[in-house]
Parts: structure tokens; C-alpha cells; sequence
């Protein structure tokens, strides 16, 4: 799925299956920017580059868990990964669960975050796949719109889901059927 919006910007958003070595330094670097604008899919300060490499390599080769990946004039921007249910979980095979999805702060406004929804929305039904649910933290009020924009409706709520700087913060729970 690729598109050209504003400023002739090529938008492309794939599955990775391995990381280049470009591809991992653009994770980090997009990860960290994430982090530091406050939305690093549960991170809350920066970890070592190692770690992120590692996080990034590991991540790969799990078999449950599958890498989306959104591109600005093909410099990775945003990162989604799909969480599928393991062999022994029979009967939720038909879920699968957004595990954590971000776009790097000089990159929101282009549509990217929509097109790698898309994008998981059709990986997931290709899975066997007809729900998919999610959570997110009461603070990321952009994610909580983009999400309601595209459908997803909110089911449930933790009032102890994260502890960030000393304080609870609420989760909110998602889900889709698709």
C-alpha cells in the first residue's frame, strides 16, 4: 500500500520479515523519539541502543508476533506489531491483539498511523483473524481519537494499569471486529 499525500511524501507500509541493518537504526531512532514525546509503547525513559537492538532483533524472530512497518520516503516512521494467539489458545485463535503501535514525532500528520491500522487489519483477518482488541493509556488521547476514527470501541477500563512517575494511570481497553 503505498500513497503520495502533502509535500510528495511517499507513504508505504509493509510486514517485515528481517530487520537490514537501516531498518534497525531507523527502529531505534524512531523509538527513542517516541519515548522522549512521551508515547514509547510502555517504555517511559530511554534504554540503551543495545537494548533496543536487541528488543527490535528479538522481536523477529518470536513466530506469535508480526512487525508493521510504516514508511516516509522509505525511512521507517511508525511501528505496529500484532500479538497472535499461541497454538494451545484454541479458543481465541480468531483474536489478535495490537501489542503496541507509535509513529515518530516529525512524522504524524501524514496518514501513516491510519494506513499501518489498515495494514494490520488486513494481516490479521489473513491469519484467521475476526476481532482484534487493544489497550492504551488514558494520557494518549490521540491514539484513544485515531483508533475511535477507525472503528474500535472501548469495552473496559484498569484504574491501576500503569504507574508513571508515582502515579496510576487508567487503561482503557479496545476491541474490533473485523
Amino acid at each position: 500500500m503505498t500513497a503520495k499525500p502533502k509535500e510528495n511524501i511517499t507513504i508505504k507500509v509493509e510486514t517485515l520479515k528481517s530487520i537490514s541493518d537501516v531498518d534497525l537504526a531507523d527502529l531505534c531512532n524512531i523509538t527513542e523519539q517516541a519515548i522522549n514525546a512521551g508515547g514509547g509503547f510502555g517504555w517511559l525513559t530511554v534504554p540503551p541502543r543495545a537494548t533496543l537492538n536487541k528488543y527490535w532483533q528479538g522481536l523477529i524472530i518470536v513466530n506469535n508476533r508480526v512487525l508493521v512497518v510504516g514508511r516516509l520516503n522509505s525511512a521507517i516512521a511508525g511501528a505496529l506489531q500484532l500479538e497472535l494467539m499461541p497454538p494451545n489458545n484454541e479458543a481465541q485463535k480468531n483474536t489478535i491483539n495490537i501489542a503496541s503501535h507509535f509513529v515518530a514525532p516529525w512524522a504524524r500528520g501524514y496518514g501513516l498511523a491510519k494506513k499501518m491500522i489498515d495494514h494490520a487489519e488486513e494481516t490479521a483477518k489473513e491469519n484467521g483473524a475476526t476481532c482484534i482488541q487493544l489497550d492504551i493509556r488514558e494520557t494518549q488521547q490521540a491514539a484513544i481519537q485515531l483508533f475511535k476514527s477507525k472503528g474500535y470501541l472501548q469495552w473496559g477500563e484498569n484504574p491501576s494499569y500503569a504507574l508513571v512517575n508515582g502515579k496510576k494511570i487508567k487503561g482503557l481497553y479496545f476491541y474490533k471486529n473485523i
